[in-house]
């Protein structure tokens, strides 16, 4: 049994790549494409941006729901369906309103990561879940690795639109593997004893258990520090790191940096977790990677040279990597064994509504100082070290427990 639930994990995170490397392509070539096709402005750009994680915001919790009502394979096949048809559209775009149009479909549908997580939850045994968890940001390091580089690369030789098409032929790949390489394991929780409808998780179930909350809040301001890095990154790469250098050594130094990142995150997921899950407890785990995130956030507050910036880099990815994933572990805990899905569609509601906020804000702190932006994620990051510390007194005094869903029996 656990061999098979080996290759279904593997399987699972090959599809992961094959979508997270075509979706990366797109993210080096966006905001120029947007500029110089159509000759958008930076604050437009911003909100193209921002409009695909207010979509996944709003349409997060129910794509997981559905998955818990109707199956992992159908919802994970739509929404990568839905994935290439966004993709074909920025492809194809004549307008500033089709490529809103293609970002805001993207978001809608954009529940593959969200139902993938459901599913390595569903294939691992509890004690195994954190370090599965953390194979998908593994992935990503991957594919935020192979994919930028690759997108530059099609846009060179091949013009600005071809990573586009690329990308959407690679989320329709992972649909085809979806529907014909996995194996459906929603049956798994259904018995006799329940009802013919699935349960599914309300708000006011979600506001009652304590647990969550605060398992959102660190999740909140853990994606909100990231967030506010994303969006000014290449910014404070231009003022502050690469100053005074060509417009070619500041692309190639900030691209290598995000490298570190994707690299980081990468050796983060795939050896120091698993090690780490041997000593610490997830609960653990989340206040060392918010230590080590707001260690991160002050080196870039004080930093003047790349390679204390490269530094940075490395060391925000590895908090990251370990916060993240024993944060999705907990949120599992929190809830029903079959509604699973839509707690992490409520988890990943939350770290998008961080990013939406963060991304909007970003660029007016930064423009007060270059370094503002990362001493606050720096301030915040000790400011929830508090809940962090009381989900772990609560996890060994023993009161992280699933809360019972409506319709589940006893």
């Amino acid at each position: 049994m656990f061999t098979r639930i080996d290759r279904r994990l593997f399987t699972i995170l090959s599809i992961v790549f094959v979508q997270m490397a075509g979706a990366a392509m797109i993210l080096p070539i966006l905001p120029l494409f947007a500029q110089r096709q159509f000759n958008m402005h930076p604050a437009t750009i911003t909100l193209l941006v921002s409009s695909y994680f207010a979509a996944v915001f709003f349409a997060g919790p129910y794509l997981g729901r559905l998955s818990d009502q109707h199956g992992r394979i159908p919802i994970l096949v739509i929404s990568q369906l839905g994935s290439a048809a966004s993709f074909f559209m920025m492809a194809a775009a004549g307008s500033v309103w089709m490529l809103f149009a293609a970002r805001i479909l993207d978001g809608i549908t954009g529940g593959n990561i969200i139902v993938a997580q459901a599913y390595i939850t569903d294939v691992t045994p509890r004690e195994k879940r954190t370090e599965a968890l953390g194979y998908i940001l593994a992935v990503f390091g991957l594919g935020f690795i192979i994919g930028p580089a690759l997108g530059g690369v099609l846009a060179a030789w091949l013009g600005a639109r071809m990573p586009f098409v690329i990308a959407g032929a690679a989320a329709a790949l992972t649909a085809v593997m979806s529907r014909f390489l996995l194996h459906e394991t929603v049956e798994r929780h259904e018995g006799p004893a329940r009802s013919s409808r699935r349960p599914s998780l309300s708000m006011a179930e979600v506001v009652v258990n304590t647990p969550l909350i605060l398992i959102l809040i660190v999740a909140f301001v853990g994606q909100f520090g990231l967030g506010m890095l994303q969006s000014t990154f290449a910014l404070f790469g231009e003022a502050v790191l690469f100053a005074n250098q060509s417009e070619q050594a500041v692309n190639l130094g900030v691209g290598l940096l995000l490298a570190v990142v994707g690299a980081g995150q990468f050796f983060t997921q795939a050896w120091l977790l698993g090690r780490l899950k041997h000593t610490l407890s997830d609960s653990q785990l989340v206040i060392l990677g918010t230590l080590v995130r707001g260690t991160a956030l002050t080196i870039f507050a004080i930093v003047a040279t790349p390679f204390l910036g490269g530094l940075g880099a490395l060391v925000f990815a590895v908090g990251q990597g370990l916060m993240m994933p024993p944060l999705q572990s907990l949120a599992t805990r929190t809830v029903d064994e079959s509604v699973r899905g839509g707690v992490l569609g409520v988890y990943q509601s939350s770290v998008s509504l961080a990013t939406i906020i963060s991304t909007a804000i970003a660029g007016v702190i930064f423009a007060i100082n270059p370094r503002v932006p990362f001493w606050i994620g720096a301030l915040l990051s000790l400011v929830v070290l508090i809940p962090a510390v009381i989900l772990y007194r609560r996890s060994i005094e023993g009161e992280l427990k699933p809360q019972k869903s409506p319709g589940s029996s006893d």
